[in-house]
């Protein structure tokens, strides 16, 4: 590469893009910020032949998703012998970032950051598989078949996955929402 210039543009460019990929599939700021610095290193030794390319954004896209999901792989097998020790779930604390546009009104935003807030931390609650489950249907639009092959698990889990998940959110943001209204 010969300007590391354009390549301090191009990771301003897209560094939120890729990391608030990585971060909805991790749901954990570390592990999103890691990944993210690999998919850049992965990024400046294509650099030549990828900053000409009109598909950069969904390449950048498609290898953060798939270091994602290589990561959740591991740190699943990794520690599926303490599951057998620990029966709870893991929750994370982590947050999605927000990513407000250019609101209106002030309380039109106020509400819209509310909701969003709301649907980020519920979303965090969820166990892994429907979490990542639903954010790879919903954010990157992958069909069933493609979120089965991607995880490598049947497409029946994929369903009752993201099934559960939207009923668990359903149910959960129905309730904050009339605790917010009394």
């Amino acid at each position: 590469m010969s300007d590391p210039l354009q390549f301090e543009k191009f990771m301003r460019d897209y560094q939120n893009m890729v990391y608030s990929t990585a971060y909805r599939l991790l749901a954990d700021p570390a592990e999103a910020e890691d990944i993210s610095q690999e998919v850049f290193l992965r990024a400046y030794t294509h650099f030549d032949d990828l900053r000409r390319s009109p598909t950069i954004g969904g390449w950048l896209k498609t290898v953060t998703r798939n270091l994602c999901l290589t990561f959740l792989t591991r740190r699943r097998s990794r520690w599926k012998l303490f599951s057998e020790m620990d029966s709870g779930q893991e929750e994370t604390t982590a947050r999605f970032e927000n990513q407000a546009g250019d609101p209106e009104t002030t309380s039109q935003f106020l509400h819209d950051t509310d909701r969003r807030e709301m649907l980020a931390s519920e979303l965090d609650k969820l166990p892994a598989a429907q979490r990542v489950a639903l954010v790879l249907f919903h954010f990157h639009e992958l069909s069933y078949d493609e979120i089965a092959a991607q995880l490598n698990v049947s497409l029946s889990k994929v369903k009752i996955d993201i099934h559960r998940a939207r009923q668990t959110l359903r149910r959960r943001l129905e309730g904050s929402r009339q605790v917010l209204l009394s």
